[in-house]
């Protein structure tokens, strides 16, 4: 199989596939900076949205295991600050698993374009987890709590919260110590978009009125929160399966409920943090991804096959496409 085939000629980012940890392709293409051609290169470090929410997930696990809060924990005894209309009685599960009700401050279902979020309220200010409850605290909940699933953000917010209010830390700086730093994550963080370290590719969106390119830096948080904004690399999402389904980070027991069926409906099948594909062995197969305006990203493991495919853009291309076809020749 040539995979540059399928990937064709407007890609830009980095695809890197794997089978039994043994690299079978992997290749970088495009720009970093477009503007001065700096190319993309496999140690690229990219924004890549809604996937922190899988370390996020991981963060509250560990902390189960340590026996410091619990599934059944309700947000009322967990969080210091007013939550208005909000159900106090949410459970830490039903925020993993998108069954709280909570209102999302990003609702996916009824909002096209995430850039639509700082038409009011600047995203410069979003520089941790807190800055976005003016966004959600005093909206009334969606539904029941654990009436139904629906993907959100906010939930994933309060559990970056949650572990701030348990540590005392900063929950980026508790996912460095617990999680990346122990995988030898070492090109992995939450930076802020005016504050990039070395290495960092921009996102580009692309205007089609002036035909040209653009930075998302007005589109996105200016540095991510508990629903997301994780820069990493292809090196580095691997590392973190192969520690992560090893049993490094959370013990067998908790990983195998967090990859088992904790939604199952027509549409979804997710986990807690982490979504689960049915294969047509009969498997289900972590997968997690992420995708704001420039961004979009997509990581998968068949534990049947031993096939690990991640997938980075910074240009928006639809890496679920590729990921399908890639995925259809092994």
């Amino acid at each position: 199989m040539n995979i540059d085939e399928i990937v064709g000629t407007d890609f830009n980012g980095v695809i890197s596939v794997r089978k039994d940890k043994k690299i079978l392709f992997q290749n970088s293409y495009g720009y970093a900076d477009i503007n001065n051609k700096i190319p993309n290169e496999i140690e690229t470090k990219f924004a890549t949205a809604s996937t922190g929410k899988v370390f996020v997930a991981v963060g509250i696990l560990q902390l189960i295991e340590k026996g410091k809060l619990g599934f059944n924990d309700i947000i009322g005894d967990l969080l210091d600050f007013d939550l208005k209309s909000i159900d106090k009685k949410i459970t830490i599960r039903q925020l993993l698993n998108h069954t709280s009700g909570i209102p999302d401050y990003f609702d996916e279902s009824i909002m096209d374009e995430y850039a639509e979020l700082w038409k009011d309220f600047p995203n410069y200010r979003i520089r941790k987890s807190m800055d976005l409850l003016p966004l959600f605290i005093n909206k009334p909940m969606m539904y029941k709590a654990g009436d139904k699933f629906q993907y959100n953000n906010s939930g994933y917010v309060v559990l970056g919260i949650i572990i701030e209010n348990i540590t005392g830390l900063l929950f980026d700086d508790y996912l460095e110590k617990n999680i990346f730093c122990p995988c030898g994550m070492f090109n992995t963080g939450y930076y802020e978009l005016d504050r990039l370290p070395a290495k960092c590719a921009n996102s580009y969106i692309y205007d089609e009125s002036r035909k040209e390119y653009y930075t998302n830096i007005y589109s996105v948080d200016a540095k991510g929160t508990g629903a997301g904004g994780t820069f990493t690399t292809v090196i580095d999402i691997e590392k973190f399966w192969d520690n992560l389904l090893c049993g490094k980070l959370i013990s067998n027991d908790l990983l195998k409920e967090m990859l088992s069926l904790q939604i199952n409906d027509d549409n979804n099948h997710y986990g807690y943090g982490i979504w689960l594909e049915k294969t047509k062995e009969g498997t289900l197969e972590p997968w997690f991804q992420g995708c704001d305006p420039g961004v979009s990203f997509l990581s998968f493991y068949n534990r049947n096959k031993k096939i690990n495919i991640t997938i980075i853009s910074n240009t928006g291309n639809n890496v679920w496409e590729m990921k399908w076809k890639i995925n259809e020749n092994f």
